[in-house]
């Protein structure tokens, strides 16, 4: 005879339950936690490694007299910040940053957006035009400055001067050799090559606004222009204050066309200070010294970004208020 099978008892109802709810919350969330962790880690090393450790020893190197060979070098505390806040270049150099800056912040923030509401409202071709006024910046900064610089604005032979000669004007302009006009011509190839961006960040926000807002405005007898300026601009307060803050980050930034056309010239006309920090580093061998100027100017775009934001949320604010 076989063994009589004993079968336990089941479990009594809601034994489960008490089961579930006795084990402690604490170790699933650190069991997440630490999965999360080994997910992150790849790039928090590689964040640490390529942008604070850089960070970090730019710092150390502006506290002392590194050269280029990176010997013989001491401490010597805050003198190059010192030497940096007295020295004429770095304040020349700033000022033709800032004045860039002024000069193509606002051609690309109205160009951005009348290009966008052309896109948008243009029924033929639609994606012809978008690829064409998009398709520029997408061009490496090299080869834009060469085709301004050996096509565009050359004397005499230049698409620039031969525009005058048609016109009855008088060509021969030094567009990069003049002051009066160097850093106007860099304005404008900036501009015909970055306002793509700007474009196409204004086209998303057109095509985000409700179609219906302007049915009730067409049947309330609003014209084109009244829609564009109670719809249309109100919607789009947002995505300009992005453009505005991009832009001016982007333009403080400009080192790249200038260096490929007018290499700073003439005299000094149209150097930015990223150009007098590689000149500082990499010409004078001075890395210190290069390194602090470059802290310096880190620290006024800080003091931008956050003005700018304060000024952007404050405007939301009243703009949703109202």
């Amino acid at each position: 005879m076989s063994a009589p099978t004993v079968t336990a008892p089941p479990p009594p109802p809601g034994s489960v339950k008490a089961t579930a709810a006795t084990t402690p919350p604490r170790t699933v969330r650190r069991h997440w936690t630490e999965h999360g962790l080994v997910f992150v880690a790849p790039f928090l090393v590689v964040y640490a490694l390529f942008l604070l450790w850089p960070l970090l020893y730019g710092v150390k190197m502006s506290l002392g007299d590194d050269n280029i060979t990176g010997t013989d070098s001491h401490f010597i505390g805050f003198d190059n910040y010192a030497e940096a806040l007295q020295d004429p270049n770095v304040w020349s150099s700033l000022w033709n940053t800032v004045w860039f800056t002024l000069l193509s912040t606002v051609p690309l923030v109205l160009v951005g957006l009348g290009l966008a509401l052309l896109a948008h409202h243009l029924r033929v071709v639609q994606w012809l035009w978008r690829l064409s006024w998009f398709a520029p910046f997408l061009l490496p900064s090299g080869v834009v400055g060469l085709l301004f610089m050996w096509v565009i604005f050359p004397s005499d032979f230049g698409f620039a001067d031969q525009a005058l000669a048609s016109l009855g004007l008088h060509p021969g302009i030094g567009w990069l050799t003049d002051e009066r006009y160097a850093m106007l011509s860099i304005v404008a190839t900036t501009v015909w090559w970055t306002v793509g961006f700007n474009f196409l960040l204004y086209l998303a926000a057109l095509q985000a606004i409700p179609q219906h807002l302007y049915e009730a405005a067409e049947l309330d007898g609003a014209g084109a222009w009244a829609r564009l300026w109670n719809i249309t601009l109100p919607m789009l307060r947002r995505t300009t204050g992005v453009v505005v803050v991009l832009q001016i980050l982007a333009s403080l930034k400009i080192f790249d066309q200038v260096y490929i056309m007018t290499a700073g010239g003439p005299d000094e006309s149209t150097r930015p200070i990223l150009q007098y920090v590689y000149q500082a580093g990499f010409t004078g061998y001075r890395i210190g010294y290069a390194s602090a100027v470059s802290y310096l100017f880190f620290a006024l775009i800080v003091i931008v970004s956050l003005v700018q934001l304060r000024l952007t949320r404050r405007a939301s604010e009243e703009g949703a208020r109202s």
